[in-house]
């Protein structure tokens, strides 16, 4: 069996623009847990799911540094802070999502997708053909197709 067999076509998507309250809007209007973020031409630059949507409530934890004399050295990468802090308080998709995103070819095998689940710690994978989005699985997609072979 093969990811294009398993899988969701006509995907719900946003745009890197869209609001993040349009994300969550559709996330929540679909029963949804995770939506690809594609450009113009239908290729997939980015996924926003609702672990991403969790920072919004977090901790801010600004990198630790030393102070020595009129200079800071930096303990934890600032960078990172930088991050975190737009994620939290960013107002576009292009702000929260997730680079660079997991994808599965259409023609790759089921067991394809369920290793790439495990090893990148993903719940969903988006499925391209030619560069271009074609679907969506799931976990709960994988598990269905095993015990459909059972």
């Amino acid at each position: 069996m093969k990811a294009k067999d398993i899988m969701t076509p006509n995907v719900i998507t946003v745009s890197k623009s869209d609001s993040v309250e349009k994300a969550i809007k559709l996330l929540l209007e679909h029963n949804i847990t995770g939506l690809p973020v594609v450009d113009e031409a239908g290729h997939v630059i980015g996924i926003i799911t609702e672990g991403d949507l969790l920072y919004r409530g977090g901790e801010i934890k600004p990198p630790r540094y030393l102070a020595i004399f009129d200079s800071y050295i930096f303990i934890d990468n600032p960078n990172k802070f930088e991050k975190q802090l737009k994620k939290m308080t960013g107002m576009f998709v292009e702000d929260v999502m997730t680079t660079p995103v997991i994808v599965i070819e259409a023609e790759q095998s089921v067991p394809d997708a369920a290793n790439l689940m495990t090893k990148h710690k993903v719940n969903r994978l988006p499925v391209i053909e030619e560069g271009k989005l074609v679907g969506i699985i799931s976990r709960r997609d994988i598990i269905k197709s095993y015990a459909s072979m059972a």
